[in-house]
């Protein structure tokens, strides 16, 4: 197999639709066992018992997840080209079809609230996290 140079991977990549990196970054990770979180995170919260006698944080960033379609399909596949910018249909089916999946990931409450209730309304069963 004939190795690819960084650009040339790049190049890939800058081919690759969203969901397809998203898709191949899921692969990578099970694949080599690795994750893509950043290692920092863990050093910048306190330790120790301090951190425990903290009152937990409101929290303020929310994935809107898709868990069923429901009837209308159509619809919902409709909305989530809506709520989504810069999905084409392709993929905005492949997404319904692979609910539940997340249609928007870390959003403020009101734009997490404003996609629950147009996709609701489309008829497809939707959670926060």
């Amino acid at each position: 197999m004939a190795k690819l140079s960084t650009d040339e991977l790049l190049d890939a990549f800058k081919e690759m639709t969203l969901l397809e990196l998203s898709d191949f970054l899921k692969q990578f990770e099970e694949t080599f066992d690795v994750t893509a979180a950043a290692p920092m995170a863990m050093m910048a919260g306190p330790a120790g018992p301090a951190a425990a006698a903290e009152a937990p944080e409101e929290k303020d960033e929310f994935d809107v997840v898709l868990e069923a379609a429901g009837d209308k399909k159509i619809q919902v596949i409709k909305v989530v080209r809506e709520v989504v910018s810069g999905l084409g249909l392709k993929e905005a089916k492949e997404l319904v079809e692979a609910a539940p999946k997340a249609v928007l990931e870390k959003v403020n409450k009101e734009a997490a609230d404003a996609a629950k209730e147009k996709l609701e309304s489309a008829g497809a069963s939707v959670s926060l996290k």
